[in-house]
């Protein structure tokens, strides 16, 4: 993935954490002179193991991090922060940082700092083109595959009635869907989109679009951090300005596809 950002942004970042009024102060800094950044995500994928199956993950929130930590020039150490142990992780010093997909209301919004990533998750449905679904109330009684760490478990089979078939990874469920083994797969829009610009995809681009307002992918410091705020607004302006995000969402879709293709030993269901 060409990037041309982040060779000239640690000179910047290193110049703002330099500051001498704010000198040893603030997450950022220590985990640059440690050389390890801690962050805390809300699901944390099993360590790769030699000879297993590689799998992209659901959520982009250790990529982001790991590009944070590349600024840094430090080494990457991620920790669970589930939604309801997310705010003590970060109040207790555990991570660094959090990175949370928040609701409009969500408690962390009050007692932590904020720096929305610019990604924004919402739930996208993918079917074949000659289903029956076509809205998410539809989805009652109908095995809906997703990937472990989704932002979306349970909320299908307390919404809407859906039978829920959880996978180890994206990669996954969507060739489960590909077999027949479910009639619906979700998972984040942004990555969708991206898969069904692929040709392979065309037989499976019936969706049900997201059902509601999506959520903010922050990341979150301490309320009395000020300098590693400012430090990540320009990691975020920077993304912003090199269509990071765009060519990430891409990259995650490409690969997941191709997982799919590699492991699919079976036709398409008909």
């Amino acid at each position: 993935m060409k990037n041309r950002l982040f060779p000239i942004l640690p000179l910047a970042l290193c110049a703002l954490l330099a500051t001498p009024a704010m000198a040893g102060d603030g997450a950022l800094e220590r985990a640059r002179q440690r050389g390890k950044l801690v962050a805390g995500l809300a699901w944390v994928p099993p360590a790769y193991a030699a000879g297993a199956k590689f799998r992209t993950p659901e959520s982009v929130d250790g990529a982001l991090a790991a590009e944070v930590a590349k600024v840094l020039k430090a080494e990457l150490q991620t920790v669970a922060a589930p939604a309801e142990r997310r705010a003590g992780v970060l109040e207790a010093g555990q991570a660094d940082l959090v990175l949370a997909t928040l609701p409009g209301r969500d408690a962390l919004r009050q007692p932590a700092r904020l720096v929305p990533t610019g990604y924004v998750a919402a739930p996208m449905a993918i079917m074949r083109t000659d289903t029956s679904i076509k809205n998410w109330r539809h989805l009652k009684g109908r095995t809906v595959c997703l990937s472990e760490g989704s932002l979306y478990a349970g909320t299908l089979a307390k919404r809407y009635g859906a039978i829920e078939m959880p996978f180890k990874a994206p990669a996954d469920s969507l060739m489960a869907l590909r077999i027949g083994t479910c009639d619906a797969a979700v998972h984040d829009s942004a990555m969708l989109e991206e898969l069904l610009k692929l040709p392979e995809w065309k037989k499976f681009s019936a969706r049900l679009p997201a059902d509601g307002v999506g959520a903010d992918l922050m990341f979150a410091l301490p309320a009395g951090d000020a300098r590693s705020e400012a430090a990540l607004k320009k990691i975020v302006a920077g993304w912003q300005a090199e269509g990071y995000l765009k060519q990430l969402m891409n990259k995650t879709a490409r690969s997941i596809a191709f997982e799919v293709y590699l492991d699919q030993d079976v036709p398409d269901c008909h």
